[in-house]
Parts: C-alpha cells; structure tokens; sequence
C-alpha cells in the first residue's frame, strides 16, 4: 500500500506537514511537487464589455430573410427549415 504524505524541506530535511512521524528507518521516495502557480490578481479594468467589442458590427447585415436567426443553418448549410 502507498501512502502520499506532503512536507517541505528545511535546512536539507524533509519535514512533513500534520506533525506526521514515520518510524526510524521506514523506507519512502520523495518526489518534487511544482510551486502551484498563484491565480492572477483581480484586474481592475475588465477591459470592453462583449458589447462594445461588437458594437461596430450589430446590425452590419442586410437584406437577410426575415426568419434567418432561426433558420440560419438552413439558408448557410441548405438543412431542412425549421418550423
């Protein structure tokens, strides 16, 4: 059975968290765990909202077919109308 404890080295010795004790002379592999890396800080600026990115473009499409929101797959990949 393997059993994984988590410890940090100080001073050139592993030191378990928890106040884990092994005995004397028990057998184990230490393996490096990479640093977690810290989440990015909040940013104050959220940058343009989804609308002001594209609000150059809303309302560039004209002459379209007046059920093209809903039937758009049939007028761009020729499916079946929808009801």
């Amino acid at each position: 059975m393997v059993m994984v404890y988590r410890g940090h080295v100080r001073n050139g010795k592993v030191e378990l968290d928890d106040g884990v004790r092994l005995p004397d002379g028990s057998p184990v592999d230490v393996s490096l765990v990479p640093e977690r890396a810290a989440p990015p800080p909040p940013d104050d600026d959220p940058g343009p909202t989804l609308y002001e990115r594209l609000k150059p473009i809303i309302g560039a499409a004209k002459g379209l077919p007046p059920d093209f929101a809903h039937n758009h797959d049939h007028y761009i990949h020729g499916t079946p109308k929808k009801p």
